[in-house]
């Protein structure tokens, strides 16, 4: 399913933020429960997607591709989010050690995300 080598491993439900109720809300609707959340790097093209696949049915949830200066923000101790041009995205993580496992990883990625091309 996915190329490359999974670098961290975490349990956290997926959200999305909803402009129009202002509320966090399952990244699909209905979609409650934890998913098996991945970073895996592809080592051929040094790149980082976050997937995620849910717990009880196997389908997958995110499959985001990881760019260069995407902020990433530990909200609390268990909810980390970041955003693109067009959502937030939400991580409620099952543990306070997962969410710290993901983060590293997910800083981790970062870091080489945006210290290719020369540091510019």
């Amino acid at each position: 399913m996915a190329s490359g080598s999974s670098i961290c491993q975490a349990r956290a439900s997926v959200m999305v933020y909803d402009d129009t109720s202002k509320k966090w809300v399952p990244i699909k609707p209905g979609q409650q429960g934890f998913s098996r959340i991945n970073i895996y790097h592809n080592t051929a093209t040094n790149t980082f997607r976050v997937v995620g696949v849910k717990l009880q049915d196997q389908q997958v949830v995110i499959n985001y591709s990881i760019v260069k200066g995407l902020k990433y923000n530990q909200a609390t101790p268990t909810f980390h989010q970041w955003r693109d041009a067009r959502q937030v995205y939400g991580l409620n993580f099952a543990s306070k050690e997962e969410a710290t496992t993901f983060s590293n990883a997910m800083l981790f990625a970062l870091n080489i995300m945006n210290s290719q091309d020369g540091g510019k």
